[in-house]
């Protein structure tokens, strides 16, 4: 399963999750999916919240252009994120070995 996909302006994001970090960061692959670490703890949806409010701010688009499309309850989560006017560097490089 690739990492992202464009779906006309948006972009498919395949992610990993690591809840309880000690800093909301990009932090390389795992299982062909970029990896997020986020202070959050996974605990009546502060994890989902805190990366909707990450990725909007790495993508530069508002809060409202993140949704999650699957993994509300998992680890493993597929975000679309609409026109977004960034990109972030990790995601910029294709070696996925990091």
């Amino acid at each position: 399963m690739p990492t992202l996909n464009w779906d006309g302006d948006d972009l498919i994001l395949d992610c990993h999750l690591q809840p309880r970090a000690s800093r909301d960061e990009f932090c390389g692959w795992h299982d062909g999916r970029i990896k997020i670490r986020l202070t959050a703890p996974p605990v009546d949806g502060q994890a989902n919240t805190l990366l909707v409010k990450f990725l909007a701010k790495q993508f530069a688009v508002s809060k409202s252009c993140v949704s999650l499309i699957s993994g509300q309850q998992s680890r493993q989560k597929r975000v679309r994120i609409h026109a977004p006017k960034a990109l972030p560097e990790v995601l910029k490089t294709t070696d996925q070995s990091l």
